[in-house]
């Protein structure tokens, strides 16, 4: 068995949205809202999710990525107390839980910002944040400039080369994970994060609990230089990400299947051996069944989340189809209020919520598509096949993008007489070497 992180999947929650929480903090009491999102716990497990995501979850002022506090929930979701029931419960039901670190800038109403506000070059955290400089003025007129995440001003950089703020940062993560009992850690745009600062954080990380999880949001670059064994466990896949929708919206599995050889093949993918954090969709971007233009294709888009190299994940709503579409520059579409029993009751794809629990079974019972070598089988503009292989066991996955059914003759990596489907039970003899394969159109099917 390998990590816990590795036989994963992860239901992503943005609690902000789920909840429906004002989008401005501005009120004094806590409003105890995580008991609404503790009643998602046996979903998650119903569907086969192991492990959550949850983020931004610290006191902001917004949108939870300008942090006023990093010891304290955000009052909009609850108190510490609420948070601390929210794990345990999870832990109870045998799901970790990973929260968003927001490690590269703090908001406007962050202490030591504040302190720098009342006593400009006084001020012991002047070197706490990047390009403070006394003789500029900034865009909130503050008599002094500095350095902002994507010149978003409400988004002050940290200066992680600073020993105070390392230390500061260190002694909230300990506090995480001595309060919370917390499980891991997404670091928010790690690809912005000095790479000495993440190299001591997995130290720390590692000191505090040894299974404890590092993954790093990267969009571009080279994934290794942060998932390594001396930085981060895992990176956002993004690459895989593009991949899964445009390939099926332009009838190209040449698109999946080269970035999943360059990335993962035994023979000389680059990532090989690591384990990257795959998703369809997420707070930053449109929901999977928004983008796709033949919406029957979500069906092998999952298929292909669950058993290519990586660690799946779901965001919340997309095991029910719901769209979400980015308008006029905002993501508010796609991090919608939902409650839990209007979306069963109401369920608008339950063919697609129950293909997305029968992957989650399948991944349960096959810790072969966790830790199995990656082959490539057969690969057209419409169809394609792999197999993830283990101590001579094989598991074999054909998928179908083209608008009319096919069938296909598929080569099987391992000796065996006969195979299983195991989408709908149906057992199919192997014949020298080979399988034949019936897809429906936006069909799929996985061989055991």
């Amino acid at each position: 068995m390998g990590k816990w992180y590795e036989q994963a999947v992860f239901y992503h929650m943005y609690p902000l949205g789920m909840v429906g929480a004002p989008k401005e903090n501005h009120q004094e009491q806590a409003a105890h809202r995580f008991g609404e999102l503790a009643e998602w716990l046996p979903h998650l497990k119903d569907i086969g999710c192991t492990a959550i995501y949850i983020g931004p979850l610290f006191e902001s002022s917004t949108h939870g990525y300008d942090t006023r506090d990093y010891r304290m929930v955000d009052r909009r979701l609850g108190d510490n107390e609420d948070f601390c029931k929210f794990v345990e419960r999870a832990h109870a039901l045998g799901i970790r839980v990973v929260v968003d670190g927001v490690f590269n800038h703090t908001g406007r109403e962050f202490f030591a910002f504040r302190d720098i506000q009342a006593n400009r070059e006084n001020s012991p955290y002047r070197n706490w944040y990047k390009g403070i400089h006394f003789g500029w003025n900034s865009a909130y007129n503050d008599g002094f400039s500095y350095e902002s995440w994507r010149n978003c001003q409400n988004l002050v950089n940290l200066n992680l080369y600073e020993r105070a703020v390392k230390d500061y940062l260190f002694d909230v993560i300990r506090f995480w994970i001595r309060e919370f009992d917390i499980d891991g850690i997404r670091l928010d745009c790690a690809d912005c994060l000095d790479f000495d600062f993440m190299k001591e954080m997995r130290w720390m990380t590692g000191q505090e609990k040894e299974d404890f999880w590092l993954m790093g949001e990267v969009i571009h670059g080279d994934y290794g230089r942060w998932a390594n064994d001396d930085v981060l466990h895992s990176v956002t896949n993004y690459e895989l990400h593009k991949g899964l929708y445009s390939g099926h919206n332009d009838h190209n599995y040449f698109e999946i299947a080269h970035t999943i050889r360059r990335e993962f093949d035994e023979n000389g993918g680059i990532y090989r051996g690591r384990k990257l954090y795959s998703f369809v969709d997420n707070h930053d971007v449109e929901r999977i069944i928004t983008k796709l233009n033949n919406k029957d294709h979500v069906f092998p888009v999952y298929t292909l989340l669950y058993t290519l190299p990586g660690i799946p994940s779901v965001y919340y709503g997309s095991e029910f189809g719901i769209e979400g579409k980015k308008e006029a520059g905002s993501d508010d579409s796609l991090r919608p209020r939902l409650i839990l029993s209007q979306c069963i009751e109401h369920n608008p794809h339950p063919k697609l919520t129950e293909h997305i629990r029968k992957l989650g079974r399948l991944r349960k019972d096959n810790e072969i598509l966790a830790q199995g070598v990656y082959r490539e089988l057969l690969l057209t503009n419409r169809q394609y096949a792999f197999a993830r292989i283990q101590n001579e066991r094989a598991v074999v996955v054909a998928v179908n993008n083209d608008e009319t059914p096919c069938e296909l003759s598929v080569p099987i990596p391992i000796p065996a007489p006969e195979m299983t489907d195991y989408l709908t039970g149906e057992e199919k003899r192997t014949e020298n070497g080979r399988i034949t394969v019936s897809l429906a159109a936006g069909g799929s099917c996985i061989l055991i």
